[in-house]
C-alpha cells in the first residue's frame, strides 16, 4: 500500500525571487558572454597592431561596400557564426578603434541577433533534435540571408528616420 506524503513548499518573496534571478544573470555574463568579449577585444587589438585589420579591410572592401559598411566589417558577420557575444565585443573593439562609426554599428546590431550564432546551434540545438546534417547548410544561409538582408533594411530604416 502506498503512502501519501505532503510536502511543504517553502513560498519566496518577491525581493528574494529578484535577487536570486538577478544573481544568476550575472553569473551567465560572467561566466558565458565576458570571455567571448574579451576575446574579441583581445582579437581586433592584435589585428590592428600587426597590421592584418587594415588588410581584411582592404580585401573584403568591396564586397561589404555592398552593404554600405568598411570591409573590416565582415569580421562582426564572422564572429557572428560562432559567438554572438564575440560579435557584439568584436563591434564595439572596432568601434572603440575608431574602424568603424557608430551609424555602422547601429546597423549592424540587429544582423548579430538575426544570425544566432549557427555554428553552436548546429551541435547544441540541431544535434540533440537529431536533425539530418544535410539540412545544416541551408539552415546556416538562412541565418547569413536574414542577417546580411537586416543591414539594408536598418540602413533603409536608418536613412528615412
Amino acid at each position: 500500500m502506498s503512502e501519501v506524503r505532503t510536502v511543504k513548499v517553502k513560498r519566496k518573496g518577491f525581493i528574494e525571487l529578484f535577487t536570486e534571478g538577478a544573481y544568476n544573470g550575472l553569473m551567465i555574463g560572467i561566466r558565458n558572454m565576458l570571455p567571448n568579449v574579451m576575446l574579441a577585444f583581445i582579437l581586433i587589438h592584435a589585428l590592428k597592431i600587426t597590421g592584418l585589420l587594415d588588410w581584411i579591410g582592404s580585401i573584403a572592401g568591396p564586397i561589404m561596400s555592398l552593404w554600405l559598411l568598411p570591409g573590416v566589417a565582415i569580421t562582426v558577420i564572422m564572429a557572428s557564426l560562432l559567438s554572438m557575444g564575440g560579435a557584439i565585443g568584436i563591434m564595439a573593439a572596432l568601434l572603440a578603434a575608431g574602424a568603424i562609426s557608430p551609424y555602422e554599428a547601429t546597423v549592424m546590431v540587429p544582423a548579430c541577433y538575426l544570425m544566432g550564432n549557427p555554428v553552436q546551434n548546429v551541435g547544441r540545438v540541431l544535434g540533440t533534435a537529431e536533425v539530418p546534417g544535410k539540412h545544416y547548410p541551408i539552415i546556416i544561409f538562412i541565418c547569413v540571408f536574414n542577417a546580411m538582408a537586416s543591414i539594408w533594411a536598418m540602413e533603409l530604416i536608418m536613412t528615412l528616420f
